[in-house]
């Protein structure tokens, strides 16, 4: 059967541009935020296995939508205990280990810049569990294998802004468990944090001031103008209004250093843009 040239012409230009699409869309770094999300919300999990790092019952999934096949990192964990004793001795009253906060602390990196620096990570069922399914990175090393094999990053100047911005978010959430295993390196030095379900305790102090020494410019100015009614906004339904309160309380703290250790040593000294 012969096809009247126009529709053919037509025909021919709907298939090269399905393809550029399909193209593009096949290629799930290039993806949007939003796009992301809704990868990992709606696409079927067509594999899944115990990741090889880590306490919390982390899983790894393989979802596919029948265009992207991509991985993401499930975890389930959400109790509490009023007192929990670690494997070396310590212990923590009002323990909590929670999914959640790997969802609050996304949410809350986006309002501070710090966006780039958390992979997507979204509220999912799976095998009959609600749990955290966030955006596998690419990474190709954490910070635990850098420093034991004793690799230098490139540009250590960059390198260390990247970690500083880090250092001022784990005082921001009160992360107990920042480990060198929770820090992903990509191939361009790139540094990511992931697991945060020990993080956003109540406690107004900060966890280790010492920790605090230099700030990137723009994420201070930011702190500072953090809105105590944004931040319950955003993170009220992963957050109780305690560990909000914490958040706000500990806000304050670092800011307080920063302007102190200005008035000391300089802003030059301090700030970084």
């Amino acid at each position: 059967m012969a096809y009247p040239r126009c529709r053919l012409t037509a025909f021919v230009v709907m298939v090269c541009l399905a393809c550029a699409i399909s193209g593009h869309a096949q290629d799930p770094e290039k993806l949007t935020e939003d796009q992301m999300k809704d990868f990992l919300l709606n696409a079927r999990v067509v594999k899944a296995k115990d990741a090889a790092k880590g306490i919390t019952n982390t899983y790894r999934l393989t979802l596919s939508d029948g265009t992207i096949t991509h991985d993401g990192s499930f975890q389930s964990v959400d109790e509490t205990q009023f007192k929990h004793v670690f494997a070396n001795g310590t212990s923590e009253v009002n323990f909590r280990d929670s999914y959640k906060f790997n969802i609050a602390a996304f949410e809350l990196a986006k309002l501070l810049g710090l966006g780039d620096m958390m992979p997507v990570t979204v509220e999912r069922r799976w095998d009959s569990k609600i749990g955290s399914l966030t955006w596998w990175l690419p990474a190709k090393l954490d910070e635990e294998t850098r420093w034991r094999r004793k690799i230098t990053p490139p540009d250590p100047d960059a390198w260390n802004r990247q970690m500083h911005k880090m250092r001022v978010f784990s005082q921001l959430v009160y992360d107990t468990d920042r480990n060198l295993g929770n820090v992903l390196i990509s191939e361009d030095w790139h540094l990511w944090m992931i697991d945060f379900t020990r993080a956003f305790r109540a406690y107004t102090s900060l966890e280790n001031r010492k920790n605090l020494e230099k700030c990137d410019r723009k994420l201070l100015d930011i702190l500072r103008r953090l809105d105590a009614a944004e931040v319950e906004q955003k993170l009220s339904h992963w957050l109780s209004k305690y560990e909000i309160k914490g958040i706000m309380e500990r806000r304050n703290k670092i800011v307080r250093v920063f302007d102190e250790l200005i008035a000391k040593k300089g802003e030059n000294e301090v700030l970084y843009d």
